[in-house]
Protein backbone atom coordinates (compact mmCIF):
# COMPACT_ATOMS: atom_id res chain seq x y z
CA UNK A 1 0.00 0.00 0.00
CA UNK A 2 1.66 3.17 -0.73
CA UNK A 3 1.78 6.23 1.73
CA UNK A 4 -0.99 8.34 -0.26
CA UNK A 5 -3.81 5.19 -0.04
CA UNK A 6 -2.64 4.88 3.59
CA UNK A 7 -3.16 8.95 4.41
CA UNK A 8 -6.42 8.37 2.20
CA UNK A 9 -7.73 5.43 3.96
CA UNK A 10 -6.75 7.57 7.12
CA UNK A 11 -9.00 10.87 6.48
CA UNK A 12 -12.03 8.56 5.74
CA UNK A 13 -11.46 6.91 8.51
CA UNK A 14 -11.38 10.01 10.74
CA UNK A 15 -14.10 11.29 8.84
CA UNK A 16 -16.33 8.55 9.69
CA UNK A 17 -14.93 8.74 13.23
CA UNK A 18 -15.73 12.22 13.48
CA UNK A 19 -19.61 11.52 12.29
CA UNK A 20 -20.29 8.81 14.29
CA UNK A 21 -19.22 10.53 17.04
CA UNK A 22 -21.28 13.39 16.30
CA UNK A 23 -24.47 11.20 15.75
CA UNK A 24 -23.80 8.79 19.16
CA UNK A 25 -24.17 12.04 20.85
CA UNK A 26 -27.82 12.74 19.87
CA UNK A 27 -30.17 12.00 21.98
CA UNK A 28 -33.13 9.23 21.25
CA UNK A 29 -36.06 10.76 20.88
CA UNK A 30 -37.94 10.63 24.77
CA UNK A 31 -36.98 7.92 26.13
CA UNK A 32 -38.95 8.99 29.50
CA UNK A 33 -42.61 9.49 27.09
CA UNK A 34 -45.54 9.56 29.07
CA UNK A 35 -47.46 6.38 28.33
CA UNK A 36 -49.74 6.11 25.66
CA UNK A 37 -53.75 6.00 25.80
CA UNK A 38 -53.67 3.38 22.83
CA UNK A 39 -51.93 -0.09 23.05
CA UNK A 40 -50.80 0.01 19.29
CA UNK A 41 -49.34 3.23 20.20
CA UNK A 42 -47.14 2.71 22.76
CA UNK A 43 -46.26 -0.79 21.12
CA UNK A 44 -44.93 1.24 17.97
CA UNK A 45 -43.29 3.62 20.27
CA UNK A 46 -41.75 0.36 21.63
CA UNK A 47 -40.97 -1.02 18.55
CA UNK A 48 -39.21 2.78 17.18
CA UNK A 49 -37.02 2.70 20.53
CA UNK A 50 -35.94 -0.86 20.42
CA UNK A 51 -34.92 -0.31 16.98
CA UNK A 52 -33.10 2.83 17.84
CA UNK A 53 -31.29 1.62 20.89
CA UNK A 54 -29.95 -1.50 18.24
CA UNK A 55 -28.75 1.10 16.09
CA UNK A 56 -27.02 3.39 18.67
CA UNK A 57 -25.20 0.08 20.16
CA UNK A 58 -23.67 -0.60 16.25
CA UNK A 59 -22.68 2.79 16.27
CA UNK A 60 -20.76 2.04 19.24
CA UNK A 61 -18.54 -1.16 17.93
CA UNK A 62 -18.28 0.69 14.82
CA UNK A 63 -16.67 3.90 16.26
CA UNK A 64 -14.56 1.04 18.43
CA UNK A 65 -13.68 -0.23 15.47
CA UNK A 66 -12.79 2.86 13.65
CA UNK A 67 -10.86 3.77 16.48
CA UNK A 68 -8.97 0.73 16.51
CA UNK A 69 -8.40 0.94 12.87
CA UNK A 70 -6.87 4.58 13.88
CA UNK A 71 -4.56 3.00 16.37
CA UNK A 72 -3.44 0.24 13.64
CA UNK A 73 -2.31 2.86 11.12
CA UNK A 74 0.37 4.76 13.90
CA UNK A 75 1.49 1.72 15.43
CA UNK A 76 2.18 0.39 11.38
CA UNK A 77 -0.31 -3.03 11.31
CA UNK A 78 -2.73 -1.49 9.69
CA UNK A 79 -3.79 -3.41 6.88
CA UNK A 80 -2.46 -6.90 7.74
CA UNK A 81 -4.90 -9.25 8.32
CA UNK A 82 -5.03 -10.82 11.76
CA UNK A 83 -5.16 -14.45 11.05
CA UNK A 84 -3.03 -14.67 8.45
CA UNK A 85 -0.53 -11.77 8.55
CA UNK A 86 -0.66 -11.52 5.28
CA UNK A 87 -1.31 -7.99 3.41
CA UNK A 88 -5.07 -7.11 2.89
CA UNK A 89 -5.75 -5.70 -0.23
CA UNK A 90 -6.33 -1.92 -0.73
CA UNK A 91 -9.73 -2.41 -2.31
CA UNK A 92 -11.13 -3.92 0.09
CA UNK A 93 -9.51 -1.69 2.86
CA UNK A 94 -10.96 1.32 0.65
CA UNK A 95 -14.75 -0.34 0.62
CA UNK A 96 -14.72 -1.58 4.41
CA UNK A 97 -11.14 0.29 6.31
CA UNK A 98 -12.44 -1.06 9.87
CA UNK A 99 -11.78 -4.96 8.85
CA UNK A 100 -8.69 -6.78 10.19
CA UNK A 101 -9.08 -9.46 7.94
CA UNK A 102 -8.27 -10.35 4.36
CA UNK A 103 -11.22 -11.47 2.11
CA UNK A 104 -9.61 -15.30 1.87
CA UNK A 105 -9.70 -15.79 5.94
CA UNK A 106 -13.00 -13.60 6.08
CA UNK A 107 -14.55 -15.64 3.64
CA UNK A 108 -13.48 -18.90 4.92
CA UNK A 109 -14.97 -17.79 8.86
CA UNK A 110 -18.41 -17.33 6.80
CA UNK A 111 -18.33 -20.25 5.64
CA UNK A 112 -17.38 -21.75 9.29
CA UNK A 113 -20.54 -19.87 10.65
CA UNK A 114 -22.44 -21.13 8.18
CA UNK A 115 -21.58 -24.64 8.61
CA UNK A 116 -21.68 -24.18 12.06
CA UNK A 117 -25.42 -23.31 11.65
CA UNK A 118 -26.30 -25.30 9.36
CA UNK A 119 -25.39 -28.21 11.99
CA UNK A 120 -27.18 -26.08 14.88
CA UNK A 121 -30.84 -26.03 12.54
CA UNK A 122 -30.43 -29.57 11.76
CA UNK A 123 -29.91 -30.23 15.47
CA UNK A 124 -32.64 -28.84 16.22
CA UNK A 125 -34.76 -30.53 13.34
CA UNK A 126 -34.29 -33.68 14.98
CA UNK A 127 -35.74 -32.80 18.42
Amino acid sequence: MTKAELDNLKATLERQLHTLQTDFGKEIQTMGSPALADINDQATLESERSFELKIKDRERKLIGKVQEALKKIGDGSYGVCDSCGEAIGVKRLQARPVTSFCINCKAEMEAEERREESVLQSGDSLS
